[in-house]
């Protein structure tokens, strides 16, 4: 139920998004009086997501913590990053959830072309580091990650990991086994899929079966033994439903992948924002998102409705 003192959000429709269109063409950078001011504290605010579960979660989440601090929010849902993060810039979005490795790696290549070296690393303070010198010519505040990561994984069957005695990829190196990997086909060339596999860990992969990243094709074929492992990600929701457990990184193969909220400085730059959204940050895990994502894609309850209880439950809300 809607608390009486929640503002109604008007949830933005398809109409909505090709008005977004404009905003992904033109250069980024052109309006340079909103790109260098101050800090800003509008009292009505737009949250973005990218229109997947943990996304949807993450904007639910924001606009619940915003309401309550005070603001009046409306949730926009856009679908990829060519469309949302030139609405950022322009502040016909004021906050999105991002993912600190992933977006420093795309505003770098937005900067400086698709054959820039990506910046992202396991690091997670040269990682912000990069991305907030990316996103500062553009208008935009990265506020502080917090503890939830959502990385890429590797899973196997629980009876393959008791047999063999794993709990880490390190593991499964030592153990020498050859391994079939469900993946999508640009694992052969992504340094974090299988040559970083072979390379850091000294896994034997023997071959990439292309059915996508954590797909249900992908997690069956590994259920059924027809692979030995799944490329998925740190949240995924499903896995326990097909007797999947996911491996260690104990060398850090991955990305610094850290949530982070990401802000229009002009219009959501000020402390008051930094600091409704740092009280999640502090709380939320990556465990506690896997069973958010868990309520939405398995038991099929609404996100605004799982976003709400998790924050009355952490006592995040007035």
């Amino acid at each position: 139920m809607r608390s009486p003192r929640t503002p109604a959000r008007a949830v933005l429709t398809a109409l909505a998004l090709l008005a977004l269109g404009a905003c992904a063409t033109g250069p980024a950078l052109e309006d340079r009086a909103r790109v260098t001011a101050a800090p800003g504290d509008s009292r009505s605010l737009t949250i973005g997501s990218a229109g997947f579960t943990e996304s949807d979660l993450l904007a639910q989440l924001y606009a619940r913590l915003l309401d309550d601090a005070g603001y009046r929010t409306s949730l926009l849902t856009v679908a990829n990053r060519e469309l949302y993060e030139p609405a950022l810039e322009t502040g016909r979005i004021d906050v999105v959830p991002e993912y600190a490795a992933t977006f420093a790696d795309w505003l770098n290549a937005r900067t400086h072309g698709a054959a820039a070296a990506p910046v992202g690393s396991p690091d997670l303070g040269a990682t912000m580091k990069a991305l907030r010198a990316l996103a500062a010519p553009r208008g935009l505040t990265v506020l502080a990650p917090g503890r939830a990561v959502d990385q890429n994984a590797f899973a196997v069957t629980a009876g393959y990991a008791r047999r063999h005695r794993l709990r880490t990829l390190g593991d499964l190196g030592a153990a020498g086994l050859p391994v079939r990997l469900a993946a999508g086909d640009e694992c052969v060339r992504r340094p974090y899929c299988a040559p970083g596999l072979r390379r850091v860990y000294g896994i034997d992969i023997t071959g990439i079966d292309p059915k996508g990243v954590g797909t249900t094709q992908a997690k069956r074929a590994v259920q059924q033994g027809r692979d030995q492992m799944v490329l998925t990600t740190t949240t995924d929701a499903t896995l326990d439903s097909f007797g999947l457990v996911l491996l260690a990184d104990d060398k850090r193969l991955q990305n610094a992948d850290y949530v982070v909220p990401v802000v229009n400085r002009a219009r959501a730059g000020g402390a008051r924002v930094a600091k409704a959204l740092g009280r999640l940050g502090a709380v939320l895990t990556t465990a506690d998102l896997a069973a958010m994502n868990r309520q939405v894609d398995g038991a099929r309850r609404l996100p605004a409705e799982v976003a709400r209880a998790y924050l009355e439950d952490k006592g995040l809300l007035k």
